[in-house]
């Protein structure tokens, strides 16, 4: 599945509005579109989550390097308007801090995708993708 991404800029923050599948086919398109941001001197970043279906790794990989680059010179990155299934992996990786219990990226992935599958009753895209790091 596609991801449609959109920017809505304020003089204090940039909103980024993410539709669809964020994954390892899409997440390199959003760190392209997110770079130039990211080296501006933005210092709060928006992620509007509210019609993105699914996230792997290499999507919260993404949001971990604009995390770390704004948190480097004091701003931060909030994320918003989240469906349950991206919420739940958002939760999953708070418990998670720096704690490594997967075998693989694939075995992360596919748990990953399990949970948000309870939620949208769909089966949703086979990410393969980098193992990321969150700092606590």
């Amino acid at each position: 599945m596609a991801l449609d991404i959109q920017f809505k800029r304020t003089p204090a923050t940039v909103t980024a509005q993410l539709a669809g599948s964020l994954d390892t086919a899409t997440a390199p398109e959003l760190q392209r579109q997110l770079t130039p941001i990211l080296d501006s001197q933005v210092t709060d970043l928006a992620f509007d989550l509210e019609k993105l279906t699914f996230i792997s790794s290499a999507g919260l990989r993404v949001f971990s390097i604009a995390r770390k680059r704004l948190k480097e010179r004091g701003g931060q990155t909030s994320f918003v308007n989240m469906q349950p299934q991206i919420k739940e992996v958002f939760e999953i990786v708070k418990a998670l801090p720096g704690v490594s219990i997967f075998a693989s990226t694939a075995e992360m992935d596919a748990y990953l995708a399990a949970q948000q599958r309870k939620h949208t009753g769909g089966t949703p895209p086979d990410p393969n993708g980098p193992i990321f790091t969150i700092d606590a």
